[in-house]
C-alpha cells in the first residue's frame, strides 16, 4: 500500500529527517543554494519541497505557506514520513522597540494566539522550542557575529487584524479594510509589548506545539523585517539579512545532526 501523503503527495524516502521550513516557496531556492543532488519532490498549492545534500547531510526544505493551518499539514505529513528535526527560517514583526530591522530573533517559546494549535491541545499547553535547537542557533549566530536575540514570540492569526500603524499622535491605526479596528486588538498589541514579547509571526505557535506533542526537535529563527506597530507609512523589508538567517540555520542543523 502506498504511503503517499494526501496533500503533498510525498512518499517514504523522499524527505529527510532534518527539515528547514519557510513560508515562501520561492525562498527554497536560497535555502538549497549550494546543496548537491537536489530533487523537488512536491510542488502543489503553497507547498514546495526539495530534498538534497548539504555538506554531507541529507536535508529537506519545505514551504508552509502563511499561517498555522497550512504549517500543521506539512508538519504532520513530513513527520509521518520520518522527519524529526525542524528549523523554521522566516520573517517577523519586531514588537520590542529596541529591535532593529535585519536583526535575528531565536524563539524560545511562543504565545499561542492561533486557532489551529488549540484544536490539538488545551490552550495551557506550552509551545516551547527544543533546548538543543535553541542552543545550536545561538551558537551559530554567535560564531558568525550576527546580531541576534532569544525570547518569546507572539504567534498569531489574521495578519491585518493583528498589525497596526502607529499614528503621529501615538494612537494605533488600523491596517484592515475600511479602518476596521475593535479596541481589543490595540490592547492586545500593547499587552504583548508590556509582557516583553520580542516579535510576532504566524507559524511558530503551531510548529512548537505539535513538536512537543509528537516528540520532535523544533525551533525558529526569524529576521525582524518590519515593526509592530508599523511607524508612519507601512514599510516591510522581507529580504534584509535573510542570507545571514539562512546561514545560521544551516550551521545549526549541521550541529544538531
Amino acid at each position: 500500500m502506498s504511503d503517499a501523503q494526501p496533500i503533498t503527495g510525498c512518499r517514504s524516502g523522499e524527505v529527510a529527517e532534518h527539515v528547514f521550513l519557510c513560508g515562501d516557496p520561492a525562498r527554497l531556492d536560497r535555502i538549497t543554494g549550494g546543496w548537491k543532488a537536489c530533487r523537488e519532490v512536491c510542488n502543489v498549492r503553497e507547498y514546495r519541497i526539495i530534498t538534497g545534500e548539504d555538506d554531507g547531510l541529507r536535508v529537506t526544505a519545505a514551504s508552509t505557506g502563511i499561517g498555522a493551518p497550512s504549517t500543521a499539514i506539512v508538519l504532520e505529513e513530513l513527520t509521518k514520513l520520518g522527519s524529526h528535526t525542524y528549523i523554521r527560517v522566516g520573517n517577523s514583526g519586531g514588537l520590542d522597540p529596541t529591535l532593529e530591522l535585519g536583526e535575528l530573533v531565536i524563539t524560545s517559546g511562543a504565545v499561542r494566539d492561533d486557532g489551529t494549535s488549540k484544536t490539538y491541545v488545551l490552550p495551557e499547553y506550552p509551545a516551547l522550542a527544543h533546548h538543543r535547537v535553541i542552543a545550536a542557533l545561538e551558537d551559530a549566530a554567535a560564531e558568525r557575529e550576527v546580531q541576534h536575540h532569544t525570547g518569546i514570540t507572539w504567534s498569531l492569526d489574521a495578519f491585518y487584524a493583528r498589525n497596526a500603524v502607529l499614528e503621529e499622535d501615538g494612537r494605533l491605526g488600523s491596517m484592515s479594510v475600511g479602518g476596521y479596528w475593535p479596541e481589543h486588538l490595540a490592547a492586545r498589541i500593547r499587552a504583548m509589548q508590556a509582557a516583553g514579547v520580542l516579535n510576532c509571526e504566524m507559524e511558530s505557535g503551531v510548529l512548537l506545539t505539535l513538536a512537543g506533542l509528537f516528540g520532535l526537535r523544533a525551533g525558529c529563527i526569524c529576521v525582524v523585517s518590519d515593526r509592530t506597530p508599523w511607524p508612519g507609512p507601512a514599510t516591510i523589508d522581507l529580504d534584509r539579512n535573510m542570507t545571514a538567517c539562512i546561514e545560521v540555520a544551516r550551521a545549526a542543523m549541521q550541529a544538531l545532526a
